[in-house]
């Protein structure tokens, strides 16, 4: 049975994307040190058809998060900030479902990437999502909105959040909107490197 996860990278203060954010500015400024632990590994160059890297422990938890996917559901948003930097191949390589006000063809891309446009409610996208991931797992891609979505409607099993240990200062905070009693945890496994700490939980509801 397929199960809903989120894996996201935050900065120290809690951001996981800076200020002034959009298309021609991914992430805002500053969000992209939040993932430069990951763009230094070779199970990440490799999705996005680049050679090199670092294999390490870091590695393993990219590869190992890429591989537990069998679909995505992501927000419009972060579907406008990525469409004009991805590659040909981008590195899902998995079936996308994008939460949107406004529909558009479906976007086919290389390795298995397609990006379905879902207009009508977050219990679409998932049922669509788990439908396509064929038993395998559905991963929440983001942004912040989407997240939060899905975790006041009680549709999330876990999550893995990347420490980065940068400072933004202000930008998109991950657990903004929700309130106290949102959302409960337990930690499952914390594993720490030079340029990161991941931190895995499991929502006990």
């Amino acid at each position: 049975m397929s199960r809903v996860y989120c894996e996201v990278g935050v900065s120290l203060d809690g951001f996981i994307a800076g200020p002034n954010r959009g298309p021609k500015n991914p992430l805002g400024d500053g969000g992209i040190r939040i993932h430069e632990w990951a763009f230094r590994t070779t199970a990440f160059l490799e999705r996005i058809g680049l050679t090199g890297g670092e294999t390490s422990q870091d590695d393993e938890i990219v590869k190992a998060g890429f591989a537990r996917a069998g679909a995505y559901v992501m927000g419009r948003r972060m579907f406008d900030e990525g469409e004009v930097g991805w590659p040909e191949k981008p590195p899902f390589q998995a079936p996308v479902f994008v939460l949107t006000h406004s529909g558009r063809e479906p976007w086919v891309r290389k390795g298995g990437t397609t990006f379905t446009f879902v207009t009508d409610s977050i219990e679409s996208a998932l049922n669509q999502a788990k439908k396509a991931a064929n038993g395998k797992d559905v991963r929440l891609a983001g942004g912040a909105n989407i997240i939060q979505q899905f975790i006041k409607a009680g549709l999330i099993d876990g999550l893995r959040i990347h420490h980065s240990p940068v400072l933004l200062g202000e930008g998109v905070r991950l657990f903004e909107h929700l309130g106290a009693d949102a959302l409960k945890l337990e930690k499952i496994e914390v594993i720490d490197s030079p340029l990161v700490t991941h931190i895995k939980y499991r929502v006990t509801r």
